[in-house]
């Protein structure tokens, strides 16, 4: 049990403690234990690397309740370290050394040579092109990166509020609770001009001002949407799960300035260790009196709770989030009211996302100029994005606002998987939009975005190459969307379903060339007239693939093909067997869904090109690489 913290001097006294503990030259080994690494067995690693610790005879160290004996060896869980391709990761202090790809037969050597004796493993670092990497600092992913919002994952302990007042968590509150009035945090957000991290980008400022302006309500509430369900996101659970304590600061800062003492945390169910992870967080904080009622015995009270969605993808919308907060279905309301007069419960709502949120602390502490000291004018500040799809270097990063398309998919992700050539980016999810080639060097932020019809969104970056096909990437996203519209208003319902069965015969080869008149003419009344955001911009991929890739559009429709031979019915390629290299092991025979390949144990096998459906099962299985395709083609698109 934490003993609670009664004043302001109380809380000093603590965060000077901490702050010596977690700046001691004590060994610390930091294991990443977001989820990425996690699916890689680091839980595992985190549990196998304190026996192996105390196996050594050395002082293993978990929580930082008092300070450790001078040889101990402090064992955190860190959370994501954003590198996933390289997962699972450790780092060790206070050297810095970073090691990747860490799996449990190399913990012994790094106790007895890096615990022990102070060397460095080399085997375990990042090499690529020349370069052998010791730091995080010297690896290209991270060194193009302006890490801000994300500056605590990976360094401290993810389930320790101990190590977060260590290295100054929870002072921003403090400042905002007794150095500053509620106009005075919210003039603070507004000049630096931070806009939401979720979607449009509505200016945070003004939102919070919006809240603050409604002095007669009784009861106002402030939510933190963790509701993230674009597919290839992850910032907001990482955000969660790394740094915690840090949402919520965010938020208790956000109820001083708009004068709120309810909050709520909807985060999704399917994200298990972000609602872990911030159940923790809210208790131990409220242990400790940085929440709850009296705050530091400062008379102000703020309570958060968290509510967790059943994995709807609409109630990331606010007002359908509101509603499944309240314990109704998750369906939009129609905007007769914002949110910030009549939100939750009737009642003034101030909606941010996570990310949002996180970056608060840093605003309130360093000051609004040092906020707008990176990125645009119109775009302020840092904005995290998670890298997926066909880049080598694969995970989330933190990027300043402004910074070209270019500069992530090349400099930071490492350019195209196998050689192959960049084709496109989808950007903000479904309700996004696509980049290509010619936008490259276009500006990541809000307002370069919109002009070519594409948002941020929450930040997902999906980059695809030469061998996908955007037609069935537009019906991958309008099945998707199909799948989670609510069905309350016809546009989006309908809408949506008919969009799905034009891509769909375009893809098997019976489309028109009216189709494509029919499909922009739902898309704009789709914009017009749906209930909410999910509808009003479930068309984007649509739009943005025709705008851009129309000429695949029409091969598919006059030439009945697919350049990329994605879409089964259009694709022209010839799978073969190389009986040269074949070893008759039958696999792919086994493997094959019709039946088309034939041969006998240890002779090489035949494809049988007219009952061939060209999935590609076949090669994708052969241990011998003897599976080819005969008109295999190569793009020409470099970047």
């Amino acid at each position: 049990m934490r003993t609670k913290l009664n004043n302001r001097a109380e809380f000093q006294a603590v965060q000077a403690k901490y702050e010596a503990i977690h700046n001691s030259a004590n060994r610390k080994i930091l294991v990443c234990c977001g989820n990425g690494c996690v699916s890689s067995g680091s839980l595992k690693l985190y549990e196998e690397m304190k026996n192996a610790v105390e196996a050594a005879g050395l002082k293993c160290v978990v929580e930082l309740m008092e300070e450790p004996e001078k040889d101990a060896v402090n064992v955190k869980k860190t959370g994501c370290i954003g590198f996933c391709e390289m997962g699972p990761l450790v780092k060790i202090e206070p050297e810095g050394w970073l090691y990747t790809k860490v799996q449990i037969s190399d913990i012994p050597e790094i106790i007895e040579s890096t615990i022990r004796n102070g060397e460095f493993v080399s085997r375990l670092a990042y090499r690529n092109a020349g370069i052998l990497a010791k730091k995080q600092s010297e690896i290209p992913f991270y060194n193009k990166q302006t890490r801000r919002m994300l500056n605590y994952c990976g360094s401290i302990d993810c389930e320790s509020i101990e190590d977060y007042i260590g290295v100054g968590g929870y002072s921003a509150a403090v400042k905002a609770l007794f150095d500053m009035t509620p106009e005075q945090v919210v003039n603070e957000v507004t000049e630096s001009g931070i806009r939401g991290r979720g979607g449009a980008g509505f200016p945070t400022g003004k939102k919070w001002a919006q809240v603050a302006a409604n002095k007669a309500a009784d009861v106002k509430y402030i939510v933190c949407n963790g509701d993230e369900g674009d597919p290839g996101a992850f910032m907001d659970g990482s955000t969660m799960e790394g740094t915690p304590h840090k949402v919520i600061e965010g938020m208790i800062i956000a109820g001083i300035g708009c004068e709120a003492e309810e909050a709520y945390i909807y985060v999704r169910a399917e994200y298990p260790l972000s609602v872990s992870r911030l159940g923790m967080a809210i208790e131990q904080a409220t242990e400790m009196g940085l929440l709850g009622d009296n705050i530091l015995g400062s008379g102000k009270n703020f309570h958060i709770h968290i509510n967790q969605g059943a994995g709807a993808f609409v109630c990331g919308e606010g007002s359908a989030m509101t509603n499944s907060i309240e314990g109704n279905r998750g369906m939009p309301r129609a905007k007769l009211y914002h949110q910030v007069d009549v939100g939750l419960y009737g009642k003034p709502t101030c909606l941010n996302n996570v990310e949002t949120f996180a970056n608060v602390p840093d605003i309130i502490n360093h000051g609004a100029a040092w906020f707008k000291s990176v990125g645009t004018e119109g775009s302020t500040g840092t904005k995290a994005f998670a890298l997926t799809g066909n880049v080598n270097n694969t995970g989330i990063i933190e990027v300043p606002m402004g910074i070209t398309l270019r500069e992530v998919v090349v400099g930071i992700g490492g350019g195209i998987k196998n050689y192959q050539d960049f084709k496109a980016v989808q950007i903000g999810g479904p309700s996004g939009g696509c980049l290509t080639y010619e936008h490259l060097d276009l500006p990541l932020d809000f307002d370069s975005l919109k002009s070519v019809g594409a948002i941020i969104g929450s930040g997902g970056l999906v980059v695809m190459d030469e061998n996908t096909c955007m037609v069935d990437t537009a019906r991958f996203f309008m099945n998707f969307i199909c799948k989670e519209s609510c069905g309350k208003c016809t546009p989006c319902r309908e809408g949506t379903t008919r969009m799905k069965q034009i891509l769909e015969n375009i893809c098997d080869g019976e489309g028109t060339m009216e189709d494509l008149d029919e499909l922009e003419e739902i898309a704009r009344m789709m914009e017009k007239s749906s209930l909410c955001g999910l509808g009003k911009t479930a068309a984007n991929p649509v739009l943005s693939t025709l705008a851009n890739f129309r000429k695949e559009y029409e091969e598919h429709i006059n030439e009945k093909q697919c350049r990329a031979g994605v879409c089964q019915k259009l694709s022209q390629k010839v799978y073969a067997i190389n009986a040269a290299t074949c070893i008759g092991c039958t696999k792919c025979a086994r493997n094959c869904p019709v039946e088309a390949i034939t041969g006998e144990i240890k002779t090489p096998h035949v494809i049988d090109a007219s009952k061939c459906i060209k999935c590609g099962t076949c090669m994708e299985g052969c241990p011998a690489g003897a599976i080819y395709i005969e008109n295999g083609r190569k793009g020409n698109v470099k970047y």
